[in-house]
């Protein structure tokens, strides 16, 4: 699982699975690489190589703090805490349908997507080495400050 902490004032760190390992997604259900029900092209939940934001985790969070606007209703509460959100990267790298799993209102729940929709193209998730798509989760964690 990919987490990024995002601070109203900066950044602090990210952890996520490292090149050859499996991506295992919050709220996976089913069995392990499995493909999701609805899908139309087979869109699975784990891969050999998880999908990557281009220049790593380094980079996702140079992005975040870089394109973060903390909406004021969130700041005016000092409101803090973790957005789950959730979007598809395809063969391609191209990333759609994000959504929002589990949020936390006050404008962070469309700042999140807002974040997600500016993303350039990632590095696509591979089985057997072969490009697929990949549904990944990814909690964001604002911090006001």
């Amino acid at each position: 699982m990919l987490s990024c902490l995002v601070l109203a004032g900066g950044l602090l760190t990210a952890a996520g699975p490292a090149r050859g390992q499996l991506a295992t997604l919050v709220g996976q259900t089913g069995g392990s690489g499995g493909a999701a029900a609805t899908a139309s092209p087979a869109v699975f939940f784990t891969a050999e190589e998880a999908p990557a934001f281009p220049g790593g985790n380094a980079a996702l969070l140079k992005f975040l703090n870089n394109k973060l606007t903390y909406p004021a209703a969130a700041l005016d509460r000092q409101l803090s805490g973790k957005v789950h959100v959730t979007f598809v990267v395809d063969t391609a790298g191209h990333l759609h349908d994000p959504r929002v799993v589990r949020g936390l209102g006050f404008g962070l729940d469309e700042e999140a997507i807002r974040l997600v929709r500016l993303m350039p193209w990632w590095t696509p998730g591979k089985i057997k080495g072969q490009p697929v798509w990949v549904q990944v989760t990814m909690p964001i964690q604002f911090r006001a400050l």
